[in-house]
């Protein structure tokens, strides 16, 4: 079930601008940036790591690269769930790191444009709105966009 991503420029356009990799956690869609996701593969064995907060899973061995892996529903301090066939890894590069997302199930790569994308309200909802970077408006809903950097970077990661 390893997908490529789409990051690549074609005739100088960029392709990547405007697309988003959506997934879901419990019913909630999210987004992320098309041009941070490596790739998409399927649950592997994780081996925990000693004295790291509970939603860091631990490291996998990705073609012989030793990468970390979180798990999303946990850091947004959701009731756990069974992994089972649809729970997959997005793998993204952040920086000069590769780390692998654990997520529900993995919906489509969209195209939301600008114009329909907006900050979300002041008022803080839950304790996970600290991650949403905007939201998109989509033909079905709302996409509630990651900000990868804040997912990321919160409690020293």
């Amino acid at each position: 079930m390893a997908e490529q991503a789409e990051t690549e420029a074609v005739g100088g356009v960029d392709t990547t601008k405007d697309r988003f990799m959506t997934f879901y956690i419990d019913t909630e869609e999210y987004g992320l940036e098309i041009s941070a996701v490596k790739e998409i593969i399927e649950m592997v064995p994780i081996t925990r790591i000693p004295d790291s907060p509970e939603y860091v899973k631990g490291i996998i061995n990705l073609r012989g690269d030793i990468i970390g892996v979180l798990d999303v529903r946990k850091r947004f301090s959701k009731n756990p769930k069974a992994y089972d066939e649809q729970t997959c890894i997005i793998v993204v590069e952040y920086g000069e790191f590769t780390l692998g997302l654990i997520v529900d199930s993995v919906n489509e790569v969209m195209t939301i444009e600008e114009a329909n994308i907006s900050v979300p309200p002041n008022a803080k909802l839950n304790h996970y709105n600290q991650y949403i970077r905007n939201i998109g408006q989509v033909e079905h809903g709302v996409v509630l966009l990651l900000d990868l950097d804040k997912l990321l970077q919160q409690d020293g990661l």
